[in-house]
């Protein structure tokens, strides 16, 4: 039974006004309401709810309708998990098409639909035509909403899986095949030509692990990607636990990282967003110093408003070689690299980004990348404050 279902059923219960109706056109409570239901209602006596109210109880959202389509009231899980989202839903063609089916005669509809602005979500809603007695002035229609954008986003996981990682895979298990019968066959009895390959292969196998990785952490971004974080951290903190966890790499690769911070309260998953500003500092520690040069990165989080939305910049600046400006706007695609690095040994999959991107989308941020040859690339990251973010 749905929750469409449970609120026909039990909200006679609790409206005294609509049990008063029923009695006044003569209908028998028991011919309407089982036993167990009847004694709820001789122990509720004359106390009386509103539709409005018990729908604020429903851990599904639930908004209500008038026979136009307009919303006259959402509760409180629609309201949290849709937000502004909800005239966008309600307005979508395919829920129009469903309320025309509703009549006398048929009472049940349903629409499947994907909504891609901000976020990819995958929304279905079940409609119910509500009987006169439940019917709350002008809205009669009660529309059940259920986001599927999980299961949607496991689907699409398999099938990247197949797409993406076994084109990734091939060249390394191509080599690691090509290895292993070297190994076996010319360089059975060579001890050095051994070791060689076989870090090698480990390189190799490396790269395939951390692809696995880089893909499993994509997939796990993109299904939480409609779910807006409830905690509060803080800026500050962010940047010393990242300083505190990149500190072993800057110092293998000679690269001076300097970070200054604010304390400045943000609405967010710590996790992820540590992620973020890690992914952006271990791509300038892996390609600002290409040429050779001295690497300076420096790791900022300062109050800034955007679009008249108070919030904290998170800015990631190199001194590198930089990037040509007709990459940028496509550096947030999965697997796309520039063509530059494609061959370089720090060259990653073009997962990185993609990541990010995701993340900061959840988060309601944005995301600005800004680079000149020569003079290294610039990494900005923009979330919005606490208080910002909950209203």
């Amino acid at each position: 039974m749905t929750a469409a279902d449970i609120v026909a059923c039990l909200l006679p219960v609790c409206l005294t006004g609509g049990l008063a109706g029923w009695f006044l056109r003569g209908r028998s409570l028991s011919r309407v309401l089982p036993g167990s239901v009847r004694a709820r209602r001789e122990e509720v006596g004359t106390s009386s709810v509103s539709l409005e109210e018990v729908l604020d109880l429903l851990p599904e959202a639930a908004v209500l309708l008038d026979g136009h389509g307009a919303l006259r009231f959402a509760n409180i899980e629609a309201r949290e998990a849709f937000g502004d989202a909800l005239g966008t839903i309600m307005r979508y063609p395919d829920v129009f098409s469903a309320m025309r089916h509703l009549n006398g005669v048929m009472v049940k509809a349903s629409a499947e639909f994907v909504l891609t602005v901000p976020v990819r979500r995958v929304v279905r809603v079940d409609l119910r035509l509500l009987p006169e007695v439940l019917a709350t002035g002008p809205a009669h229609i009660l529309a059940i909403l259920t986001d599927c954008s999980e299961r949607d986003a496991v689907e699409r996981m398999r099938s990247d899986f197949v797409a993406y990682a076994s084109h990734e895979l091939r060249t390394p298990l191509t080599a690691l095949i090509g290895f292993i019968e070297t190994l076996r066959g010319p360089a059975a009895d060579d001890p050095a030509a051994q070791q060689q390959f076989l870090a090698i292969m480990a390189t190799q196998a490396h790269r395939m692990q951390r692809l696995i990785e880089q893909l499993l952490e994509l997939s796990r971004a993109e299904m939480l990607e409609h779910r807006k974080p409830r905690g509060s951290i803080d800026a500050k903190h962010v940047v010393e636990l990242v300083r505190d966890e990149l500190s072993n790499l800057c110092a293998a690769r000679h690269v001076q990282l300097e970070t200054k911070a604010t304390d400045i309260p943000v609405l967010g998953d710590q996790e992820q967003i540590i992620r973020v500003i890690v992914n952006l500092v271990e791509n300038a520690v892996k390609y600002a110093g290409a040429d050779g040069r001295p690497v300076r990165i420096s790791l900022t989080a300062e109050q800034k408003v955007l679009l008249g939305r108070p919030g904290v910049a998170f800015v990631v600046q190199d001194n590198g070689v930089g990037i040509d400006e007709e990459h940028l706007p496509r550096l947030t695609e999965r697997f796309y690299r520039v063509d530059g690095n494609r061959n370089a040994p720090a060259s990653g999959y073009g997962l990185g980004l993609a990541i990010v991107r995701h993340i900061v989308d959840r988060h309601d941020g944005s995301l600005k990348i800004t680079s000149r040859i020569g003079q290294g690339t610039r990494c900005e990251v923009w979330l919005p404050c606490v208080r910002e973010a909950r209203a």
